[in-house]
């Protein structure tokens, strides 16, 4: 079914996503239109009579409070259309000097305020109009449900209720001692009282014990998945005194950061025991995580075995190969003449290269003669094979599939490989402890020396058109003094109507903003595209500049070809879709207009602005939109532009985003293990269930000592999403 009820603790679990009451007793003289109302009143008279153009009767009953008066209406289904009307079934409790509550919208029907088919309570013929029973009515809150087509909110409250009805005590998912430490109510107590609350407070109370059932359950299903991976076997790679990684460290040009010093080392002890590391290394923009990764593959390799960087898209493999390569010098020519005596190979594989290319790169792999491999998807390949397989290094792992990931631990034949994710879209605390419970977070907050800031605007296009052509201006101005700007674009274009960006472009869940948007579909625009932008440019404001297009569906060679003219300043502007999000490195590049900025999600925005600033020259990156000024997107542009601190903007994006399922592959809120649960509002809460899951899977590993938990575990863990924490 739509709603995916089966069970009894299904309907239990479908906990109500608001509560109504039946508003403030309102005189009739101040009733508003589209105002939910409840009214004390008594009935003056009714009437029946038939509908006009098809079968039924309307019943009608007219109500005063002694001052104003109001129309109750009902629909009945008996009676032919034009006929007499039968007799209303109403009409037998509905009567003159009745008194009662009536609940209900206002609304118009030829210029008489009415009430149709409202809820009501008839007070007690001796009581008359009891204003306190009359209140309590009043305020009585009403739970309103998820509901679908055919089950209505109402229904599933009627279900609900026959279940409370006859709900004895039930075996508590969550442990006495855990109960009493935090004060939590019983699960049967919470059931009623979040389903049947007498006041607000019943359903504060509730909703805290049912959130601490989906966190700690949560946790403990990832505290589980912790411990059992720490059994498993893995090669020791120890750091060799004296070898590639020494020698990489004494010919760098600059001192490490201090964060960068502390998380290599603890990478380095990961990588020198005997079961796998396991760890995200996440790290704002230009924090220098590559540098971090590059010097663990180092100490792999002086431990005999091999390293394989995965990236996302071909244009960030490529400028991998390339930093890489360049960063490591003599030492990453093994073979050549101005080869270093201990030097080791960088190989590239793509799915888009030469058969020669891609048949060296594949020999080298399996070989051993290339100690680093550097790869797409063309990685992942059955015939792609290694010599000793020791480090797997994840760029950007959220663009990558769970099966994906876990095909390369298929290439270890004796254990399994350590393995490195990272990502430089900084991760809530809580989302840490949550969607990555099971790994080992690090994270690098502190930005190399040197590098410059970068200012942020928004540009109101539509509402200002002066401000998008002084940002041509602003380009021109850089571009003649010797600099370099990006201008991105939404899509390639050329595609079929209403079709976005394919390929490394951007993805559904990159622009979850565009289903956002403030418009309706049919007044918005499509997006702005790269083949139309380019040549609009070099014709129009930045005519005289050069300009060159970059997007996912040129082929390898020409996208490589047109980044290394721009690396090489021999282009000033390049319009590009999003292939340049991420590992594109160009010191003098200052400027970025982002066109459509809209239409991309704040960590996206958060991506693309660190391709500017990276040098020594301060950066600018303009947000041009044409959202109107007061709308959610021009906030969420606005909270871009307040900061450059991704850990706080990381904040902005999940609240923008929402959880998304965090034991399954969902990245959006569409389809959640948490019914509660927020990782935002709800950090402490899951911080004390984390500490209190990895204190119960330390005394009890096997859950022996608390059935309903177990049962409760096996509940959460679907096959699905077994599988999946068995993968990741």
């Amino acid at each position: 079914m739509a709603l995916d009820l089966h069970t009894v603790g299904d309907l239990l679990r479908h906990y109500p996503r608001r509560y109504a009451s039946r508003g403030e007793l309102t005189e009739l003289s101040g009733l508003v239109e589209g105002e939910q109302v409840t009214v004390l009143a008594e009935v003056l008279k009714t009437n029946t009579r038939p509908m006009r153009n098809r079968n039924g009767h309307i019943f009608e009953v007219t109500v005063t409070d002694g001052q104003g008066r109001l129309t109750l209406t009902f629909f009945g289904k008996g009676g032919r259309s034009g006929a007499r009307p039968p007799r209303d079934f109403r009409e037998k409790e509905l009567y003159a000097g009745r008194r009662g509550l009536f609940s209900g919208k206002v609304s118009t029907y030829r210029g008489q305020r009415q009430l149709a088919h409202p809820d009501y309570q008839l007070l007690p013929v001796d009581e008359g109009a009891d204003e306190e029973r009359a209140r309590e009515f009043a305020d009585e809150l009403i739970p309103v449900y998820p509901a679908a087509k055919d089950l209505p909110s109402w229904r599933i409250a009627q279900c609900v209720g026959l279940v409370l009805d006859q709900l004895e005590e039930l075996p508590d998912t969550l442990p006495l001692w855990l109960r009493s430490q935090y004060r939590l109510i019983g699960l049967r107590e919470a059931y009623q009282l979040i389903h049947r609350p007498g006041d607000t407070s019943d359903i504060g109370i509730a909703r805290h014990r049912l959130k601490w059932d989906e966190a700690f359950v949560l946790q403990l299903a990832l505290a589980r998945r912790r411990q059992e991976s720490q059994t498993l076997a893995a090669r020791p790679r120890p750091r060799t005194p004296g070898a590639l990684l020494d020698t990489f460290d004494a010919s760098l040009p600059f001192a490490l950061t201090e964060g960068q010093r502390e998380v290599g080392e603890v990478i380095a002890a990961d990588l020198a025991t005997d079961h796998p590391m396991h760890r995200l290394l996440q790290g704002d923009v230009g924090a220098g995580k590559t540098l971090v990764a590059l010097r663990a593959m180092l100490q792999v390799l002086d431990a005999g075995g091999q390293a394989v960087l995965l990236a996302p898209t071909e244009v960030l493999a490529q400028q991998h190969h390339r930093s890489i390569t360049a960063m490591l010098g003599p030492l990453a020519r093994a073979g050549q003449l101005d080869g270093a005596p201990n030097a080791t190979r960088v190989a590239l594989l793509t799915g888009s290269q030469g058969a020669a290319a891609r048949r060296q790169a594949l020999l080298d792999a399996a070989s051993g003669a290339a100690g680093i491999l550097v790869g797409t998807h063309a990685v992942l390949q059955e015939h792609v094979s290694f010599a000793d397989l020791g480090l797997v290094v994840v760029d950007e792992q959220h663009r990558f599939g769970v099966e994906q990931r876990d095909a390369l631990r298929e290439k270890v034949a004796d254990g399994r490989p350590h393995t490195l994710v990272m990502t430089a879209t900084p991760i809530p605390r809580t989302v840490a402890m949550t969607v990555y419970g099971d790994l080992d977070v690090v994270s690098l907050t502190q930005l190399p020396a040197g590098r410059a800031q970068v200012s942020t605007h928004v540009v109101p296009a539509s509402d200002k058109p002066h401000y998008l052509s002084r940002a041509w201006e602003r380009i021109r101005e850089e571009v003649a003094q010797g600099r370099q700007a990006y201008v991105v674009c939404p899509r390639v274009g050329g595609e079929p109507e209403g079709a976005e960006a394919a390929g490394d472009e951007v993805t559904a869940g990159d622009v979850g903003a565009q289903g956002q948007g403030d418009d309706s579909p049919e007044e918005r625009r499509a997006p702005l595209a790269v083949l139309d932008m380019a040549p609009e440019l070099a014709a129009g404001p930045l005519a005289g500049v050069r300009v060159e297009a970059l997007h996912g569906r040129l082929p390898p060679e020409d996208k490589d070809a047109v980044m290394r003219r721009f690396a090489a300043g021999e282009v000033d502007v390049l319009v590009a879709t999003t292939v340049i999000e991420v590992g594109v490195d160009v010191p003098n590049a200052t400027v970025m207009a982002i066109m459509d900025a809209e239409r991309f999600g704040v960590s996206q925005l958060h991506q693309l602005r660190g391709r500017v600033g990276r040098g020594q020259m301060a950066g600018l990156c303009l947000l041009v939109t044409d959202a109107p000024e007061h709308a959610p997107a021009r906030e969420r542009l606005a909270a871009v532009a307040a900061t450059t601190d991704g850990f706080e903007l990381s904040r902005v994006d999940l609240e923008q985003r929402r959880e998304g399922d965090v034991l399954g592959e969902a990245q959006s809120g569409r389809r959640s293990s948490l019914r509660l649960l927020t990782l935002l509002r709800d950090e402490e809460l899951i911080r004390d269930a984390r500490e209190a899951a990895l204190a119960f899977i330390a005394e009890d590993p096997h859950l022996g000592s608390h059935p309903p938990l177990t049962a409760a575990l096996a509940e959460l863990l679907t096959d699905e999403r077994a599988e999946y924490l068995e993968k990741t």
